[in-house]
């Protein structure tokens, strides 16, 4: 997973004095590769190489004992991590490097949960990524299930907008996941780069991605974990889905009373229901994370932010969203209503199915307004009118000699009963 994710958060891989670093402890293969390593991941320059090797000897010629590793990490060229990390990846490399029908070529990127690997697949003659779980995690059973359930997933769903599975398997001590692969970016990567989506640019991408949720849902899977690191956007224009890591059978009731009360997704997108832990997760809290996506695609920000991850979650269930149309005011009143209807906090007034947001997308898209999301109705502000206060009824006093207001008034009380109408079949249906 990644850095944002509860439950399975990705930090920095914890110091180990048994891993490469420690005297003694580097394997002879990574010593040996070490220095190429070093350099071409950019940590230090050729020159500085040759400084660091030098000290391995004394002025005599004789070792001194210490390790090329042991050198770069006391002369703070390197942290303990960041060279744990280059050890966990040597031996995944080599590892990788014996999956019978498969060619490395290159690392795509790593992290605690995994490392991921662009390959050949030597039969088809195609490229492939190929997922492989750290070697310390072959013993968590937990994780081991995890994995082995992403791919089970993935394998279930047959869409051209979801990443797809083509094999799952162990390759001795490591296991290994194979799926299609995606030459592009994610929408995290533009985020950063573009800082925010037009609307125009927003939609298409997210209509792709509930295509995706409308064929998961429709198989009887919730994916649990939408963000913008998981959809990802090939040069060629198409969006995927990826990541089935927390994917869930809609039906899994085992596994629902075994997650019961616990928070299983990202902070920053994740669904009130989800912070939860409620057992009856639906498919709406799939178009709230999307909803979330969406909105920091064309905001530039994150729906809610907070000091920690339990703030941020907090944040998601009590305070008010910040209509994304305030942020950005290139955004038309429609499209923001969607937004805000993907975030509705209470599920019954969110989008129940993927179908009536991609009709919605396409109203907008379009020019059109959207036909499940309307606007927000201030209902305290109707019961005072309802009520009368001295300040309105001198006003309506006022209004009741002005002709035009006579002619504009049903008209307006009009909207507002077909309004409230519109919002209790929706709570109806």
């Amino acid at each position: 997973m990644t850095d944002e994710s509860t439950n399975n958060t990705e930090t920095d891989t914890p110091s180990n004095t048994d891993r490469a670093g420690s005297p003694g402890a580097s394997t002879f293969g990574f010593e040996t590769i070490l220095g190429k390593l070093v350099v071409d991941n950019g940590f230090v320059t050729q020159e500085e190489l040759s400084e660091c090797s030098s000290l391995l000897q004394d002025s005599k010629g004789n070792a001194t004992g210490h390790t090329l590793a042991d050198i770069l990490v006391n002369h703070q060229f390197l942290t303990r991590r960041q060279l744990d990390r280059l050890q966990i990846d040597f031996d995944t490399r080599k590892s990788t490097q014996r999956i019978q029908g498969y060619r490395i070529i290159r690392k795509l990127g790593s992290g605690a949960m995994a490392t991921v690997f662009l390959a050949q697949q030597e039969s088809l003659d195609r490229p492939v990524a190929i997922k492989v779980l750290p070697k310390k995690f072959s013993e968590n059973k937990e994780f081991l299930e995890r994995f082995y359930k992403e791919g089970r997933a993935a394998a279930k769903l047959n869409d051209a907008n979801i990443v797809q599975a083509y094999d799952v398997g162990q390759s001795g001590e490591y296991h290994y996941f194979v799926m299609e692969y995606v030459d592009g970016d994610t929408v995290y990567e533009q985020i950063v780069e573009k800082k925010k989506h037009s609307e125009k640019e927003a939609i298409p991408i997210i209509r792709q991605v509930a295509l995706a949720l409308k064929h998961a849902h429709k198989v009887g899977f919730i994916h649990r974990d939408i963000k913008p690191k998981n959809i990802m956007i090939a040069k060629n224009g198409d969006v995927k889905l990826a990541d089935l890591g927390l994917a869930r059978a809609l039906d899994d009731q085992v596994a629902a009373e075994a997650e019961a009360g616990r928070a299983y997704g990202t902070p920053y997108y994740i669904s009130p229901e989800q912070i939860r832990g409620k057992k009856n997760i639906t498919p709406s809290a799939d178009i709230y994370g999307l909803g979330a996506t969406l909105y920091h695609m064309v905001t530039g920000k994150v729906p809610f932010s907070g000091k920690n991850p339990s703030d941020v979650m907090h944040r998601h269930l009590k305070q008010d969203l910040v209509p994304p149309d305030h942020i950005n005011t290139s955004l038309s009143p429609g499209f923001s209503q969607i937004v805000e209807m993907m975030m509705a906090k209470e599920v019954s007034q969110r989008y129940q199915n993927a179908s009536d947001l991609i009709e919605d997308l396409d109203a907008v898209a379009a020019g059109n307004s959207p036909q499940y999301a309307q606007p927000a109705l201030d209902f305290a502000k109707l019961a005072e009118v309802a009520k009368g206060t001295p300040a309105e009824q001198s006003t309506a006093q006022k209004n009741d000699n002005n002709p035009l207001f006579g002619m504009v008034l049903p008209l307006l009380i009009a909207s507002v009963v077909i309004n409230l109408i519109l919002v209790l079949l929706l709570l109806l249906l």
